[in-house]
C-alpha cells in the first residue's frame, strides 16, 4: 500500500498484514486507515489527541469508525464505556468483559454520572496512573444523544438542583481535563453550543470527516482550508489533523472480527 493505486476499495481488518500493522502500533495509537498517499493515518491519544471528532451524514460510516477505534485501544488494554442510543449500533460491544453498553436513556445518565466520579477519583491521583487503564467514551449519535439526557434531567431536576445535567456536565469535563486522567472520548456528531458548552470542537486535535456539506467542514475544520471534493465510496473518509487534511480509506472491523480478536488474540 505504498501509493495511491495500491489503495484497496475497501480496508479490511483480515486483509493480509494489516493486523499485524495495527497490533504493532504503541500503546494509545490506534490506526484510522490508510490515506491516498498510502501514509498509515493513526490517531495518538498521548501526544497528539486526547479525544476524537467523527461526523458523517447518515450512511457515512461514523459507527463503523467508533467501532474500529474503540477495539483497538481495547486490544491494548483500554477499558470503555459506549453509549448506543440506537440500542443496536454496538452490541458487539456487549459481549466483552472490559466494556460498558448502555442504550436506554436511564442507563446513559447512571453511567455518565458514574463517569464524573471515576474522572474525579483518576484526578485525585495526581497522576498516579501506571496501574489505571485508560478509558475510552464512545458516544455514538451524540447530538441526540445530548439532547435526550437534557430532556430525561428535566423530568426530575428538582429547584435546587444544577439546570445542566449532570450526565451532560460530565462529558464537558472530560472534553476538558480527561487526558490528565487517561480518559478519552471519540465523539460521533456536531458539536453544538446548544448543548455542549464553550467552543467544544476545538477540543478534538484529530477531525474525520465524511459526506460532510460545506457548512460543516467550515465549523469543524476551517484551518484546513476550503471544503475538499469528497468521494463517496464507502470507507472514505477525510481525516484533518495539525492543520492538514488526509483523504483517508478506512479500516473496516466487523462485529465479528472484534468479538474474535478479543476474545481470542492468536487466531
Amino acid at each position: 500500500m505504498a501509493n495511491s493505486a495500491a489503495l484497496p476499495t475497501m480496508l479490511s481488518f483480515s486483509a493480509p498484514d494489516l493486523r499485524e500493522q495495527i497490533e504493532a502500533l504503541p500503546e494509545g495509537t490506534a490506526l484510522i486507515g490508510i490515506s491516498t498517499t498510502g501514509r498509515a493515518i493513526t490517531v495518538d491519544l498521548d501526544t497528539e489527541s486526547p479525544h476524537v471528532l467523527v461526523c458523517t451524514a447518515t450512511g457515512g460510516g461514523s459507527t463503523t469508525m467508533l467501532r474500529s477505534l474503540t477495539a483497538q485501544f481495547l486490544h491494548q488494554g483500554a477499558h470503555a464505556l459506549v453509549l448506543d442510543p440506537k440500542r443496536i449500533s454496538h452490541l458487539w460491544a456487549k459481549s466483552l468483559p472490559t466494556m460498558t453498553h448502555r442504550g436506554n436513556i436511564a442507563g446513559i445518565h447512571d453511567a455518565q454520572v458514574h463517569l464524573a466520579a471515576e474522572l474525579e477519583r483518576r484526578l485525585d491521583l495526581e497522576g498516579d496512573l501506571d496501574d489505571v487503564p485508560r478509558l475510552i467514551g464512545a458516544v455514538d449519535e451524540a447530538n441526540t444523544t445530548l439532547r435526550q439526557l437534557a430532556r430525561y434531567w428535566e423530568t426530575f431536576r428538582q429547584k435546587d438542583d444544577p439546570k445542566t445535567s449532570p450526565a451532560v456536565a460530565a462529558l464537558e469535563e472530560v472534553l476538558w481535563v480527561g487526558r490528565a486522567a487517561r480518559i478519552h472520548v471519540i465523539f460521533d456528531g456536531r458539536p453544538q453550543a446548544t448543548v455542549l458548552e464553550g467552543p467544544a470542537h476545538e477540543l478534538f486535535a484529530t477531525v474525520i470527516l465524511a459526506r460532510f456539506t460545506a457548512d460543516t467542514w467550515q465549523r469543524l475544520a476551517p484551518m484546513a482550508g476550503p471544503t475538499p471534493k469528497q468521494h463517496l465510496h464507502p470507507g472514505r473518509f477525510h481525516v484533518v489533523q495539525q492543520d492538514t487534511t488526509h483523504e483517508t480509506q478506512a479500516v473496516l472491523m466487523t462485529d465479528a472480527d472484534i468479538v474474535n480478536w478479543l476474545t481470542a488474540p492468536t487466531d
